[in-house]
């Protein structure tokens, strides 16, 4: 009998499709984040790579988080493993040079949301329900909860979100902003698919320098901030693609990025 991986990788133009694949509720094990970390870091090396979408494999559930019995003996040095793993499956995740899309097709729980929160943007069909339910549980959110929800929605809604236990449904997640737009079920994934096209027409040396400029806004002073726009965009005319881009533009063409 073969083995499915834990991460299922499939190619559509310049997007990579990473599936989890822990069925039923694609629970999270320290094999499949470290296989996330790796395939994520495998993807910043390919350079026909402008995107990638993540979801997951059935019509419930996008993600639970991680499978409870793994804390239920206390064990501190199992949680501390478990806990880099998802910081670094994550964080790799969320320093991706491209654009992340989070094609959100059912329940995203504790890590399953944490994931979806590392993701650039957030696309959830309208039967999805999203939570940070660990305090019921006597634990807390550790793998960016409390500060990529913050980001996104503010503190008053992570505080009910995470301090309260609230568990949201699609329309109200639209519109505090954790997600960006709500489909109708089973739609999740070709929105991402359609939305990744649309970064693929865009320069990828561009996006590589827009990104981290945007992030760098929740923790950079402005004073520094502007500057560093200022510098990376001179930056950019170092690189074949801005040459391109401009004329292309002139030229009333299609750019062809060589992403360099």
């Amino acid at each position: 009998m073969t083995t499915q991986p834990d991460i299922l990788e499939h190619i559509i133009g310049h997007t990579a499709i990473l599936t989890l694949n822990n069925p039923p509720a694609n629970t999270w094990t320290a094999d499949s984040l470290q296989a996330l970390k790796h395939t994520v870091l495998k993807l910043n090396q390919n350079k026909t790579i402008y995107a990638l979408v993540i979801t997951g494999q059935g019509d419930k559930f996008f993600s639970a988080g991680a499978d409870l019995n793994l804390f239920a003996d206390g064990d501190k040095v199992n949680a501390a493993s478990m806990a880099e793993h998802f910081g670094e499956a994550f964080e790799a995740l969320s320093a991706f040079r491209g654009v992340s899309i989070a094609a959100i097709n059912g329940f995203a729980i504790s890590g399953g949301l944490e994931v979806a929160l590392a993701c650039d943007l957030r696309i959830a069909e309208a039967q999805a329900k999203m939570a940070l339910p660990e305090a019921s549980v006597g634990l807390s959110p550790c793998a960016g909860g409390t500060q990529n929800l913050t980001a996104l929605v503010g503190e008053g809604w992570a505080k009910r979100m995470i301090l309260c236990g609230e568990l949201i449904d699609a329309t109200k997640a639209e519109k505090i902003g954790l997600v960006e737009e709500m489909v109708e079920k089973g739609q999740a994934l070709n929105a991402a698919v359609a939305l990744a096209a649309k970064v693929a027409r865009q320069s990828p040396c561009s996006v590589n320098v827009c990104k981290p400029l945007i992030q760098a806004g929740r923790t950079m002073a402005l004073t520094q901030a502007l500057p560093l726009e200022r510098e990376r965009f001179i930056g950019l005319f170092d690189t074949e693609d801005q040459t391109e881009g401009v004329n292309a533009f002139f030229q009333k063409r299609t750019p062809k990025w060589k992403n360099g």
